[in-house]
């Protein structure tokens, strides 16, 4: 009897189609398989049919032909009802018939997910990513185990949920990677810190790249992306109007690149926020108490929390007169003007600190010459493409009268 073209009847008999099962191709086996599969999952069969049923089709599970095991895993991809020990055998698979299910199934439970990624291949793993819907729980096992191929499609996936834990392992795993970055960033409401890793990993990614082509010596391309790294530090400190500046603070610490130089950086492009999360991360005092004592900066008060804070002590002055040329020429009111350091505060600590000697404040001056050179050129760039929008916008207001006098 044809099992296919006559059609499948309920009082089938399970031994009746494995006999069948075993005198005919492969593909006459998948075609029944399926038709099978669709009896079970949608006609009205008593208990016991489909009991019977489900064994003949888990016994397809053995069957050594790829495409009936294949059909079985297309028949039960996306039903809800299917055998949930049928799919969690497809899922195990090879890759091709694993994918499927892995894609789509809504019968596997997340620790079945989290079991296939693991021991899955590339294929495998990116069909989990593919699904409509991700926890946080399998985003977690896929950022630390799974391939760059399907991290990208889990990071494209808008059903996806994933922890900020998870995004920072798939940087430490990928952070020197073009287009993990570029899709991390696009990535809405990331974390100050995490933002901060991927320019991390960014600034790494170029300073490996610079050193073998031998374009800059070693020293000078540590220094370049360090200043890099800090002014990248400060558009992110002040990019987030309700920022934790302490937590931000914190992670620059835990990351070693809470720096003097990165506090007078901020405090010299008129951002005080930096300065003050890092003084509460230093210190260990309490964000009302550190805010009392900024705003009392001449006093013994402000010298003891700079003490407790263990900044260098030979910055202080530098520091004073920079929260005094912050008091005379104000805070900066965007992200972009706090991103970039003014060339006039500087100049004033610069003749704060002029007739102070020591070998300590040799560095401090050649820092803040170095800083007053690049505020110079920033200067420059921003008056050029300001005159360069102007000119544009006169030539667009004379167009029309060319126009009619050439008319």
């Amino acid at each position: 009897m044809d099992f296919v073209s006559n059609g499948w009847k309920k009082q089938m008999i399970v031994q009746r189609f494995l006999e069948w099962a075993q005198t005919v191709p492969a593909s006459r086996r998948a075609d029944g398989v399926s038709a099978l599969a669709r009896a079970y999952l949608y006609t009205s069969m008593d208990e016991a049919q489909k009991r019977a049923a489900e064994v003949a089709l888990t016994a397809q599970l053995d069957d050594p032909a790829p495409i009936v095991r294949r059909a079985l895993a297309e028949s039960f991809a996306s039903a809800s009802e299917a055998p949930r020990h049928i799919v969690v055998a497809l899922a195990n698979d090879q890759s091709d018939i694993s994918s499927l299910v892995l894609s789509r199934s809504p019968v596997l439970m997340d620790g079945d997910l989290i079991d296939c990624a693991c021991i899955g291949d590339a294929y495998a793993q990116s069909a989990i990513a593919l699904r409509a819907n991700i926890s946080k729980g399998v985003a977690a096992a896929m950022a630390e185990i799974a391939e760059r191929e399907p991290l990208l499609l889990l990071l494209n996936n808008e059903g996806a949920r994933i922890a900020d834990f998870s995004l920072t392992r798939i940087v430490q795993r990928f952070g020197a990677d073009a287009e993990i970055r570029e899709l991390m960033l696009a990535r809405p409401n990331l974390p100050a810190s995490l933002r901060s890793e991927l320019v991390l990993a960014t600034s790494q990614a170029l300073a490996s790249f610079v050193t073998q082509c031998n374009w800059l010596s070693g020293e000078r391309t540590t220094r370049l992306m360090r200043e890099a790294r800090e002014k990248a530090q400060i558009i992110i400190a002040t990019s987030d109007s309700g920022h934790d500046s302490a937590a931000f603070a914190q992670y620059l610490r835990q990351s070693g690149q809470l720096t003097a130089g990165l506090v007078l950086r901020a405090l010299l492009s008129g951002n005080i926020s930096l300065f003050e999360g890092a003084l509460i991360e230093l210190s260990g005092v309490s964000p009302q108490r550190v805010a009392g004592l900024l705003r009392d900066w001449r006093g013994a008060g402000f010298t003891a929390l700079y003490a407790r804070a263990k900044l260098p002590p030979a910055l202080l002055t530098a520091f004073r007169a920079a929260l005094a040329a912050l008091q005379a020429f104000g805070p900066a009111h965007d992200a972009h003007a706090s991103a970039r350091l003014s060339r006039d505060m500087i100049e004033a600590v610069l003749a704060a600190t002029h007739d102070l000697q020591g070998r300590e404040l040799q560095k401090v001056h050649a820092l803040l010459r170095r800083f007053e050179a690049e505020a110079a050129r920033e200067d420059a760039r921003l008056h050029t493409s300001q005159m360069a929008q102007l000119r544009v916008e006169q030539a667009k207001e004379s167009a029309p009268a060319n126009i009619a006098i050439a008319a």
